[in-house]
């Protein structure tokens, strides 16, 4: 390997890996797709059109910090797939520091990036490297959506809501489970509050008459990205799914795991989740449809004197979080962040930027921003 290919896309066998790969080619980046399969990863990438068109290459690699190491060593970015991350991410990111690589994650889950951050931020923006966790659109197209409100000054308090049409992929649905062992946090007068993990809420959704169900979503990262942010104080954020039946249902599985889950050992907790996920969703979903698979990021930001709404509508949540990923790649390559150690993508490389590149290939609509003042 040589730093003709300078990315690494870990974890390729499933749906989101793939979509990385896809954007990567349409930026021309060659990259590497590694994970511990070499023949179930050719299987996903024979199935993207036009790969031939860029470099790249298939690697099989144990999950060993001593064995990523030395697959990283000679990259300058990983991109990783490999979730749930409070379970695997760690030894991902223990070698990306070493090789002196930049990090990326699509991770949903609030307790890795509270973890990531306390054992390795620090570390990372010492190197003058970024680690940036939850590069994905059910955070960071939210996370653009509230920086646009926030160009009014005055406003110190983001109402998030993020809903999508579609169901999950079975590693996020691996996640969505995981995260229900996990507390939840938001952000009051800029401290961490725990939620109740009953916590729902029948939510408002801009441009139809219908209201939704939503849920915490595990707290989300947009708390853990506006902590200590001088302009904000208080954070709360919700999200689910259009479809109220599977939320619905995710509230119930909720509800049984602090009833019957969280009651065993701690060595057989995750096993028991493992196993309801897999009955849930068990192979690859279909390919995104942009008339069937709609995106909202709806965020009211207020202050004393002061409101703001930002509304971004879009489609194809999975290929928006590809995008973003191989955007993120694409830039590093070229010029530092804005902000090593711990940030998010927007703190990286800058909310109108990531809008723009959203917009470039159709994924969002422009941006709909009320203001009262």
């Amino acid at each position: 390997m040589t730093d003709k290919k300078p990315v690494i896309v870990y974890g390729v066998s499933g749906y989101t890996g793939r979509l990385v790969c896809e954007y990567l080619r349409e930026f021309n980046i060659p990259f590497i797709a590694a994970g511990r399969d070499k023949k179930r990863i050719q299987e996903v990438l024979d199935r993207i059109p036009g790969l031939d068109t860029v470099d790249h290459e298939v690697v099989e690699v144990e999950h060993t910090v001593a064995a990523l190491t030395e697959l990283f060593s000679e990259a300058r970015v990983v991109s990783n797939m490999v979730g749930p991350f409070i379970k695997h991410g760690a030894v991902v990111v223990e070698a990306a520091l070493a090789a002196g690589c930049h990090y990326t994650d699509t991770t949903g889950e609030q307790d890795w990036v509270l973890d990531v951050q306390a054992k390795f931020g620090d570390r990372f923006a010492e190197k003058g490297l970024l680690l940036s966790p939850g590069v994905a659109q059910m955070y960071t197209t939210g996370e653009i959506a509230a920086n646009i409100a926030l160009e009014t000054p005055g406003l110190d308090t983001l109402d998030i809501l993020v809903l999508w049409k579609g169901f999950p992929t079975y590693a996020s649905t691996q996640t969505i489970f995981t995260i229900l062992k996990a507390d939840w946090y938001y952000l009051e007068q800029n401290r961490y509050e725990k939620w109740d993990p009953g916590t729902t809420f029948e939510v408002v959704v801009p441009g139809q008459h219908q209201m939704a169900l939503a849920l915490p979503w595990g707290g989300t990262c947009h708390p853990v990205w506006f902590k200590d942010d001088p302009r904000v104080a208080n954070v709360k954020a919700a999200g689910g799914v259009f479809d109220r039946s599977v939320m619905e249902g995710v509230v119930a599985t909720q509800k049984m795991v602090e009833e019957q889950i969280k009651t065993l050992p701690a060595d057989q907790q995750d096993a028991a989740l493992a196993e309801i996920a897999g009955s849930v969703q068990a192979g690859m979903p279909p390919r995104e449809n942009p008339r069937v698979n709609t995106s909202l990021d709806s965020v009211y930001a207020s202050g004393p004197l002061g409101r703001a709404h930002c509304v971004i509508h879009g489609n194809c949540n999975y290929k928006q979080t590809g995008l973003l990923q191989a955007y993120a790649a694409y830039s590093l390559l070229q010029q530092p962040p804005k902000r090593t150690g711990l940030a998010s993508a927007c703190q990286a490389f800058g909310h109108r930027e990531l809008l723009g590149i959203l917009r470039s290939f159709g994924l969002v609509m422009e941006p709909v921003l009320t203001v009262q003042s």
